[in-house]
């Protein structure tokens, strides 16, 4: 009959020991389109299970060594193998075997001889009840986060052969991997071996050959410390097998260490109970801790994201700062360009100043011989001659001329400041006085419209030339009244440290516009109208400002107005 997709996919793991009736069965799931492993024991099944994982289990109850349903017990225990659903198979309807299948964890009973449809449609809707789709339930199942399947491993002491073979056949029966030792000296090396992992220990308290009580205490003390550094202490349990009404023997086998003490005396059924709970609680514990360890893994992870999340911020931090210096590069490249524009500016302007200083000297000088010689000869004129008007109006008109050569005379000046024809020495100033020099030389601009605000936060001294404050603090100054219309304010404000000396002026005037704030301090740009300005306050406030090594900007200031920020090195005089 055909099977679903799921049913094609899945894996089932066959425990039969009957090889007959296991070829029956594998026959039959194959036809039907699953792909069948077989192992004849519930031990070796249990091997089985830390190599790959099934999706489904189908076991005979009756099998030699462990059971059914101690294989479904065992099973029930791990993480891994918990949710894996288990079809135990018997050859008759009989109710205790169901009901010890079904109570071990066991998700159907099927009897052997029922129909093999009945078999499949079983199987299917076990398989199809299952949260996850077969591929990615197995992968996470067989993900190496999960704890590996094993069997519980017991040690055996006891001096008597016959009962230590009597103990060993019932706990075998059950599953366990059972070890035996005649003495406390080859139990404690079996304890010490490194290779060894024991969840229960049962000592015989009323052995003749050897003293019980004191073995558990040395078994005790052992569980307390790791053997090796960096390992896990061991955690097994001790059960001490004695009589539970010995009174003083009770007493002192619970002081020495011991979890558990069961009779000697008691029935096969009722050792196996006991010994279950105690190794149940001991594996239930194992696999907690297995869990807790997942759970430490897991935020370790958690912490490693969150410290390559830092990483990546402090990174992104990184290049924030890169592209901030990459920013104050360009900016002191257009420092740099402004400046080798500004000098190649003065050395033509330097030209110009002197191709017109030659001329205007000799026409200054021929203009003062003109205007001497029609002063005499006003005087020297007779008073009928008619002549006084002309003489007159020449007179005037070489005034006139004058006016204009002292204007031309003017620029000269500026020009030849601009070009740092004329820099003076430097000295040490005293900023605060000189600054209200300068004030006091504007006061016929600023008068009472506008309030100057000082603010002398610096050293009062620095060693400079005089033109820094006597050029730059005026034409800053002076534009600042100018550009305020009414009335308004003008702050002063000097700051400094080690290393730096800060003047800043800012007005409450209508600003400069961003596109206009990098040719400002260019020669002969001004945004004053025609014959107000002749665009070189700033150039020369420029020039000043680079021939002490400094900069000047401006930006716009709280008020909408300019601020102007000029910062030279400071230089300390001995």
């Amino acid at each position: 009959m055909s099977t679903g997709p799921l049913a094609q996919a899945a894996e089932i793991l066959l425990v039969e020991d009957s090889e007959t009736q296991a070829l029956q069965l594998r026959h039959m799931l194959e036809t039907n389109g699953f792909n069948v492993s077989w192992r004849s024991t519930a031990e070796a099944a249990l091997d089985g299970l830390n190599e790959k994982l099934p999706d489904l289990v189908i076991a005979d109850y009756h099998l030699p060594g462990m059971n059914g349903d101690e294989l479904t017990r065992q099973m029930r225990l791990n993480v891994r193998t918990r949710a894996i659903p288990v079809i135990m198979l018997t050859e008759a309807r009989e109710r205790t075997v169901e009901r010890q299948g079904l109570e071990s964890g066991a998700d159907a009973y099927i009897s052997k001889s029922a129909e093999q449809e009945l078999i499949i449609l079983r199987i299917k809707a076990l398989l199809r009840r299952r949260s996850s789709p077969v591929s990615d339930e197995r992968e996470e199942r067989q993900s190496p986060s999960f704890g590996t399947f094993r069997r519980a491993c017991i040690l055996i002491v006891d001096d008597s052969l016959t009962h230590r073979t009597y103990l060993q056949g019932i706990l075998a029966h059950e599953g366990y991997s059972v070890t035996v030792a005649p003495d406390p000296a080859e139990a404690l090396r079996l304890v010490r071996s490194v290779d060894a992992t024991w969840d229960c220990i049962l000592v015989n308290l009323l052995s003749p050959g050897f003293d019980g009580i004191e073995l558990c205490r040395q078994l005790n003390l052992y569980r307390g410390l790791a053997p090796l550094p960096g390992a896990d202490a061991p955690s097994f349990a001790i059960v001490g097998l004695g009589n539970e009404d010995g009174g003083q023997l009770l007493a002192r086998a619970f002081a020495a260490g011991v979890d558990d003490i069961i009779p000697t005396g008691i029935e096969a059924d009722g050792m196996r109970v006991r010994i279950r709970a105690l190794v149940r609680r001991k594996l239930m514990q194992d696999e907690n801790w297995r869990i807790e360890a997942e759970l430490r893994e897991r935020e370790l992870a958690l912490a490693r994201a969150r410290a390559e999340a830092a990483s990546a911020e402090a990174l992104a931090r990184a290049n924030r700062e890169l592209e901030e210096a990459n920013d104050l590069l360009k900016g002191t490249q257009a420092q740099l360009v402004q400046a080798a524009k500004m000098a190649s500016l003065g050395e033509l302007v330097a030209g110009i100043a002197h191709e017109i200083n030659n001329p205007l000297a000799y026409i200054q000088a021929h203009q003062g011989t003109v205007e001497r010689l029609l002063t005499e000869i006003a005087t020297k004129l007779p008073p009928d001659a008619g002549l006084e008007r002309q003489v007159q109006k020449s007179r005037d008109r070489i005034g006139a001329m004058k006016l204009g050569l002292g204007r031309i005379q003017e620029l000269v000046l500026n020009l030849r400041r601009f070009s740092r024809l004329d820099e003076g020495d430097f000295q040490t100033v005293n900023v605060p006085q000189s600054i209200e020099t300068v004030l006091a030389l504007l006061g016929h601009k600023l008068g009472t419209r506008i309030d100057v605000r000082r603010r002398y936060n610096a050293v009062p001294d620095l060693y400079c030339s005089p033109a820094l404050l006597n050029q730059v603090v005026m034409n800053i100054v002076g534009n600042a009244a100018d550009a305020i219309k009414g009335t308004g304010g003008i702050d002063i404000e000097t700051e400094s440290n080690e290393t730096t000396y800060t003047i800043r002026i800012t007005d409450t005037g209508p600003g400069i516009p961003p596109e206009l704030r990098e040719r400002i301090f260019e020669p002969f740009f001004t945004t004053k109208p025609v014959g107000s300005g002749t665009g070189l306050g700033l150039a020369i406030a420029y020039s000043v400002v680079q021939a002490h090594k400094g900069s000047i900007m401006v930006t716009a200031g709280p008020t909408g107005g300019a601020s102007f920020i000029i910062t030279i090195p400071r230089q300390i005089v001995s």
